[in-house]
């Protein structure tokens, strides 16, 4: 009998070894390393019919150009996050939470499609099809050209391609997914990369648009090898609180658009309804007249949106105080601060910070310094901010306010909202004509927007 041998593999990185270590050699993390069985994989005879085209090599020039074709899904605000609909070809990693409705948005997405003249194949390795046909009943997503089929053998699978001939394909989940040859348990490693590398050879020879649900980590990041992420075109998380209805996708990675974009859907009985308007979403139950409480003017990829940013400075008794911050950069919080301290005269040693973006929204972008600035000044001196101010500008540690981008598109949305005054950039008012009934006061320093903000 031939010896089995055995090989370790990080469940990160996908670094191999030939014995276990405590810390992964390729991404530096502890125990990542996982027992694994080595299987030379050979292709069975009589199969593979799907991956059985050569392509040769061609001059670039002899290659015609193009913009690629999209095919809309039906759902606007997947259409946004993906560039403006799905590419025929592409490989798309979906992840999130459980429960959060990756499914949910994937079958609302499937139906639109076969509405549309398209075939679909929904392959749920984790449901039976009773249960799918109960979910397409519940969202009315019924169609003659959905396919679902209930199956983890990826054997099984691509003879159900080959069958079906689908424009779009669901593989729901891909750690579900096992390849026979491959000695692993399904979930594995290896058996996610050999299965994943293998829907992506169909997906660019056949030309089928190809959707893979992954299961996420504890810290949120998607399971399994790194690599997972670097072989698909597109990852996108669906993220969400489990207190509240609305969920948001994002996208991490695009290589036909833009990584900044969100989409924005309510949760409901009869599935996902998209929201158009999420300015007004999140700024719905926004208390006025309240001490560090502004509204800044963010923008998410194109789109600009308002969303309440919440401050509370309370004096500690503790030697060190606390820097707390949800939905903004940590970072960039005690850069803030510092620059209230030293700049402003605020004394704020002996005092707990926290910083909080209502919604569950993440600001990343820097223009959202200033309206940090003025809420943690607010809350300091118990002092409101008007209900109508919308307030963006990116802060220097100089005291400076510079300009950020777009500013016309923030202060549009400001106007379509109701607002009556913007504190914005001195140097972001040129170049561009304002909207009628609402006044723009730039300012040049922390300390203008301060006095304009607060008294």
């Amino acid at each position: 009998m031939a010896k089995v041998k055995t090989k370790f593999a990080c469940t990160q990185c996908g670094t191999e070894s030939p014995k276990w270590m405590g810390k992964c050699p390729g991404c530096n993390e502890w125990n990542t390393m996982v027992e694994e069985t080595e299987t030379e994989i050979k292709a069975p005879v009589g199969r593979g019919e799907l991956l059985r085209t050569k392509e040769k090599a061609r001059a670039i020039i002899d290659i015609e150009s193009g913009r690629e074709p999209r095919v809309s899904t039906g759902l606007s605000e997947l259409n946004r996050v993906l560039g403006g609909g799905l590419v025929p070809g592409s490989l798309l990693l979906v992840g999130g939470d459980p429960g959060i409705g990756k499914s949910t948005l994937l079958l609302q997405a499937s139906y639109s499609l076969s509405t549309q003249g398209l075939k679909v194949l929904y392959v749920s390795g984790e449901e039976s099809v009773r249960q799918t046909k109960l979910r397409a009943d519940r969202l009315g997503a019924l169609n003659d050209r959905l396919f679902v089929l209930c199956e983890t053998n990826l054997e099984v699978i691509e003879e159900a391609i080959t069958e079906v001939s689908p424009d779009f394909l669901v593989i729901d989940s891909i750690q579900t997914v096992y390849r026979p040859e491959v000695a692993s348990a399904p979930g594995s490693v290896a058996q996610v990369r050999e299965c994943t590398a293998h829907f992506m050879r169909i997906s660019k020879i056949n030309g089928v648009a190809t959707v893979l649900v992954g299961h996420v980590t504890k810290e949120g990041a998607i399971a399994g090898p790194r690599l997972l992420e670097h072989m698909v075109d597109c990852v996108l998380y669906f993220e969400g609180e489990r207190h509240h209805t609305y969920r948001i996708l994002r996208a991490v990675k695009n290589r036909f658009g833009s990584t900044n974009e969100i989409g924005i859907f309510d949760m409901t009985e009869d599935g996902l309804r998209e929201v158009t308007n999420p300015s007004e979403l999140f700024l719905s139950e926004r208390p006025l007249g309240v001490s560090g409480s502004t509204v800044v003017a963010s923008m998410e990829g194109t789109r600009p949106v308002l969303v309440e940013l919440q401050a509370l400075v309370t004096p500690t008794h503790f030697p060190s105080p606390r820097r707390m911050a949800s939905g903004f950069d940590h970072h960039r919080m005690s850069l803030v601060i510092a620059v209230l301290e030293k700049r402003m005269g605020m004394f704020l040693q002996n005092q707990d910070a926290y910083l909080n973006v209502a919604g569950g929204v993440k600001l990343d972008e820097p223009a959202a310094d200033l309206a940090a600035a003025v809420s943690l000044a607010s809350s300091l001196k118990d002092k409101p901010t008007r209900p109508y101010d919308a307030i963006f500008g990116e802060v220097g540690l100089t005291g400076e306010v510079r300009a950020v981008s777009r500013a016309e598109q923030r202060v549009k949305e400001a106007h379509k909202l109701g607002f009556k005054r913007v504190i914005m950039p001195e140097q972001s008012m040129k170049g561009w004509s304002p909207p009628k009934d609402i006044q723009l006061i730039g300012v040049k320093t922390v300390a203008e927007a301060l006095k304009a903000a607060l008294e």
